[in-house]
Parts: structure tokens; C-alpha cells; sequence
């Protein structure tokens, strides 16, 4: 059955993350996919919710969860001190620290959403998490928001396990080493490989079995990417058995992306989008990488048309 509305969090407030002119991971990124849905057919069909404040969270202390406490506190140093980076591909600005924090929020509310209703619910947030290290930042990435997610998810209610599907073009590395040794936590990812950042071979498989990674080659298409699904994820979530599934959405494997080589089309997410909806409709999408704004918010709106019609 099919929701009536589709929760979709998002804050003007992660606009304020700035990356300086050049950076691919620009503000623009949200607003091209905010237009595209405020233009839709059926946009009266998204529950647009702003983040819960950070101010009502212990957020500090769920960041903390993998993130050591040093490198939280370097992030608000380097904010509170007007700006800089934590490497040369991460900038940090005034703002950045608190964006950051606000993101977690928002990733967190999505758990609560999907927990609740049983239905998909999409995270438009930035900055993204899924290379940040426990103590460093990297690759655009402050804070590992779907890492985070996860283990907060554990704290809920009835979930017991959950996984997380990273079809992000570059590995997560850092979500990996946030749930290695986690055997209530399964992280799946497909990605280009050789590429940054490097990791993500076939054979790192996790301390408890409960990683699959799936290179894919330079100029993988929606074929290479339907038979690791049905042959691979399908049956590896089938077996984990888990209450939540988060998926780290980065749409950089598009054609069109700047960053990558790769060759989905945007229609091709709505496809990995109905395959996830057949395992399970509790699922939180959450906003990872896309660079070209028009292949970016065609591949969100593919995916949230699949979400209202499933």
C-alpha cells in the first residue's frame, strides 16, 4: 500500500555549508532537487518537515557514537574560528559545524519516521557522510550520518538489526570502518573500482560477515547494476533479516556525473528504488553524492515517484 504523503526533510538551513565556487559539492546541489520537486506533478504529495533543532537533541553525544571526541571538537574549532579544511578536499566554513550537526538531525528523523510508519521516508541533507573517518573527515564528508543513523536506529524499539545499501559511485569507507565489527549492522555497497577512495574490494567482508561490498567496473550500466542486486543484495538482505534499511543515496554513478564513469540514467534509480521496495518499505533515503544538478534531481525525483507509487 502505497502512502498517502512521503516524509521529505530538508532545511535551507544545510545551504548554508559553504564549499567556495569551485567545489562540486555545492548548495546548489539541494536546491536543484527542491525546484525539480516544488515543479512535479504530484508535489502535493511530499510532507516537506524541517529537521528537528539540534538544540532538542543530545546530538554531540550521538555523533559521538563513532566520531571520537577530538575530531568532533577540530570540526567546531575550525568553524568557530571563521573556517578552513580538514583536508584538501573538505572545506569547513563558519557554518559548517552546526550544518553538520543539523544533518545528523535530520538522518536521525528519518529513522524515527521510517520506524513509525512503516513507509519510505527521503533525508535532503548536506554536508555528506559517508567517507567521514571516526577521526577525520574526508572526500566532502564532516560527520558519517548514515553510520549514525544506524546505531541510533538500534536504540529504538523494536530493531534489532539494520542495513545499510550505499549505491553512492565511490565506497563509504567510513560507514565500513564505523560498523565492521557490528553484527546488528550490515552495510552493502556497490560502487566504481578502481577509484577513490580506495577501498571497498570484494574482500572485505567485515569482522562478523556482515559487509558486501560490490565493485563494479568503469561504465557499469542499469545491467550490471539489476544482476548484483538479484544476485547478490536481494539475497544477502533476505538473510540478515534486518528491521530498517538505510540507503545512502549518492546519485554520482548517473551518466552525466562530472565526478565519475559510470552510466546509469535517472530513470535507473526508480529501478534500484523498486528493488528496495521489495524487500521492505521501512527505509530511509538519505542524500550522499551528484554533481550534475540536472541528472541529480531527475534521479531524486525517479526515486520518490517510485516511493509514492509502489
Amino acid at each position: 500500500m502505497h502512502p498517502e504523503k512521503l516524509p521529505f526533510i530538508y532545511s535551507d538551513t544545510f545551504l548554508e555549508h559553504k564549499t567556495g565556487s569551485f567545489h562540486p559539492e555545492q548548495p546548489g546541489r539541494l536546491t536543484a532537487i527542491v525546484e525539480a520537486l516544488r515543479h512535479s506533478s504530484w508535489q502535493d504529495r511530499l510532507e516537506w518537515c524541517e529537521p528537528t533543532p539540534v538544540s532538542q537533541r543530545n546530538i554531540e553525544q550521538e555523533v559521538q557514537r563513532f566520531h571520537a571526541p577530538e575530531y568532533v571538537a577540530r570540526v567546531k574549532n575550525i568553524s568557530e574560528s571563521g573556517g578552513g579544511s580538514i583536508d584538501a578536499d573538505t572545506p569547513v566554513s563558519p557554518m559548517t559545524y552546526d550544518v553538520a550537526l543539523l544533518a545528523v538531525s535530520a538522518w536521525l528523523d528519518g529513522v524515527d519516521r521510517a520506524i513509525d510508519s512503516g513507509q519510505p521516508v527521503f533525508v535532503a541533507a548536506r554536508p555528506p557522510g559517508h567517507h567521514a573517518l571516526a577521526r577525520r573527515g574526508m572526500g566532502f564528508c564532516i560527520f558519517s550520518n548514515a553510520a549514525i543513523a544506524a546505531l541510533y536506529a538500534l536504540d529504538q524499539p523494536g530493531i534489532d538489526r539494520v542495513a545499510i545499501l550505499d549505491w553512492d559511485v565511490h565506497h563509504g569507507n567510513g560507514t565500513q570502518e564505523a560498523v565492521w565489527e557490528n553484527e546488528r549492522i550490515a552495510y552493502i555497497s556497490t560502487h566504481q573500482s578502481p577509484f577513490y577512495p580506495g577501498t571497498g574490494w570484494s574482500q572485505e567482508t567485515g569482522g562478523q560477515g556482515n559487509i558486501l561490498n560490490l565493485p563494479l567496473l568503469a561504465n557499469s550500466s542499469i545491467v550490471e547494476y539489476r544482476a548484483v542486486f538479484e544476485q547478490k543484495i536481494l539475497p544477502f538482505l533476505a538473510k540478515f533479516q534486518s528491521d530498517l534499511l538505510i540507503v545512502s543515496a549518492g546519485f554520482d554513478a548517473n551518466r552525466d556525473d562530472p565526478l565519475a564513469s559510470m552510466c546509469l540514467l535517472p530513470e535507473d534509480y526508480g529501478t534500484l528504488t523498486e528493488m528496495c521496495l521489495s524487500h521492505t518499505r521501512k527505509i530511509v533515503f538519505g542524500l550522499e553524492g551528484g554533481y550534475d544538478f540536472d541528472s541529480l534531481s531527475e534521479s531524486v525525483l525517479a526515486v520518490v515517484e517510485k516511493c509514492l507509487a509502489a
